[in-house]
């Protein structure tokens, strides 16, 4: 409870300072807050975080206004990794004992949204704006009680490195998007596409394939393009 209240009180103090003055504050308040806070964060006016022992923030991180940050349940974790980014508006909240991890150099766009069990997106992806990624499902088979009292399944979402999500993209539960894929705008991804492919459409169809590096041909060969 305590903790509750130094978090709260930090936040009140230091979220609406405006212009560099109020990112240098947020930069050093928050490290009482977060359990990291690495080289060089920005921190912008607005953002929210909740379970803030549970955040973990890379060198050279940046998030924008009014992103929210909030981990639920007993170990959860989010983990924003060296040079990443979180543009305005950005809502990611874990479940249970859940874990979220954006990889190095990678882009969050405007206003999307990651809420789920497990999700890890790689290093050097792009998500463009008011994409979803839910990496969970409510339960409703029985009929005699509400929805919202069955409580939920968790599968996971893993986006591998180098992808890229069009702008409004929803990914659900279960579905691995491999390395180097694109998807386009708009675009509801319900089954795993292999990597360095070009998929679109609801549900998301892989309509073409780019060209594999000549280091990862046989691998993929393997474990994808055989199957």
């Amino acid at each position: 409870m305590q903790l509750n209240k130094l978090e709260a009180a930090v936040l009140a103090l230091c979220r609406s300072i405006p212009l560099s003055l109020g990112r240098k504050v947020r930069r050093l308040a928050y490290r009482m807050i977060l359990g990291r806070v690495g080289r060089s964060v920005q921190i912008d006016l607005g953002v929210d975080f909740t379970c803030g022992l549970g955040i973990e923030l890379g060198n050279n991180v940046r998030i924008e206004r009014d992103a929210r940050l909030r981990c639920f349940g007993l170990g959860s974790k989010i983990c924003l990794r060296d040079h990443s980014t979180l543009d305005r508006g950005v809502d990611i909240k874990t479940h249970q004992t859940g874990a979220i991890e954006i990889g190095s150099y990678s882009y969050i766009g405007p206003y999307t949204c990651l809420s789920g069990d497990y999700i890890k997106i790689g290093n050097n992806c792009l998500i463009a704006s008011h994409s979803s990624i839910y990496a969970n499902n409510h339960n409703f088979a029985d009929v005699t009680i509400p929805i919202r009292d069955q409580g939920n399944s968790y599968k996971g979402i893993v986006i591998e490195d180098d992808c890229w999500l069009g702008s409004g993209v929803r990914v659900l539960d279960g579905v691995t998007i491999g390395k180097g894929s694109v998807v386009g705008a708009g675009a509801v991804v319900t089954k795993s596409i292999p990597p360095y492919s070009i998929a679109v459409g609801v549900p998301a169809k892989v309509i073409s394939r780019r060209e594999v590096p000549p280091n990862e041909v046989a691998e993929l060969s393997a474990n994808y393009l055989m199957n």
